[in-house]
């Protein structure tokens, strides 16, 4: 286990790959934990010819608690940079997904020197009107922490047969696990509302991601309820030269069924747009 320090707040984060090659940063949506970025996706990257690093944000996984603190992304972004100080990594791609997307926008705003290039994923730009959920899929973002381990799995299996991807790329098992390793590893639901307030906050970014200098690429899946595409789209409008996928048939989470595409699609992007 390796430990990165912003202040007061320790980020834990793992290494994937060869520290030689270039960096990829990823960072994870609300209350997601690292381990949501399965090794074997990680390693996806690693085949490509990349180090990926993945870490806790505070509040979640074995990072930091902050009982009683109010904190913005902005702060979250500088976690993510302590974690790139930890390695020695002058500059790397960020890649988010959900709030994560929301978190290397921030990165993009406020660190842009230490930024190859961003790929905001499953996200939105805060202004409203763009990437809203559905009333259904608003439900389990809002709901009270459930009240039990196995409560918390069977939510985490329904809530992605709302919002998830087309229903024969859901496998319920995996799902079971995952959420189940989750809980296991940290339940910290106070947590999880700190980086909603966090989120809410923040406001609307999309005046300061007009002025953003950088390759960018906005990746969302088709079926996603819990952020609208126009969030995604959105996204890619604002900033200058912005790429935007669209994945068919993915909704808000990444079935194995669409990693090929996913790597893919990133590993083109970020050989053809990084500057030298």
């Amino acid at each position: 286990m390796s430990t990165a320090r912003n202040g007061e707040v320790d980020i834990h984060y793992e290494v994937f790959g060869d520290p030689d090659e270039p960096t990829l940063l990823v960072v994870n949506g609300l209350g997601s934990q690292c381990i949501n970025y399965a090794e074997t996706w990680c390693q996806l990257f690693c085949d490509e010819g990349f180090q990926v690093v993945r870490f806790d944000n505070r509040d979640v996984g074995l990072s930091s608690k902050l009982d009683g603190v109010d904190y913005s992304l902005a702060d979250m972004a500088d976690d993510a940079i302590a974690v790139l100080d930890a390695i020695g990594c002058q500059k790397a791609h960020v890649m988010g997904c959900s709030m994560g997307g929301m978190i290397v926008q921030r990165l993009a705003i406020d660190h842009g020197d230490r930024v190859l290039s961003v790929t905001s994923v499953m996200s939105r730009t805060g202004e409203p009107g763009y990437g809203d959920s559905s009333e259904e899929a608003l439900a389990f973002l809002m709901a009270p922490a459930a009240p039990s381990r196995s409560a918390y799995v069977e939510r985490q299996v329904a809530a992605l047969h709302v919002y998830g991807s087309k229903p024969e790329w859901l496998d319920d098992k995996a799902i079971r696990d995952r959420a189940t390793a989750a809980y296991d590893r940290c339940f910290c639901p106070e947590g999880t509302g700190r980086q909603m307030r966090a989120v809410g906050h923040d406001g609307s970014r999309a005046e300061e991601l007009a002025r953003v200098d950088l390759p960018v690429l906005v990746i969302h899946g088709s079926r996603d309820t819990l952020i609208d595409p126009s969030g995604g789209r959105q996204t890619a409008a604002v900033i200058p030269g912005a790429r935007y996928v669209e994945i068919e048939g993915m909704g808000h989470d990444y079935p194995p069924p669409v990693w090929d595409e996913w790597v893919r699609v990133w590993s083109e992007f970020a050989r053809s747009s990084v500057r030298t």
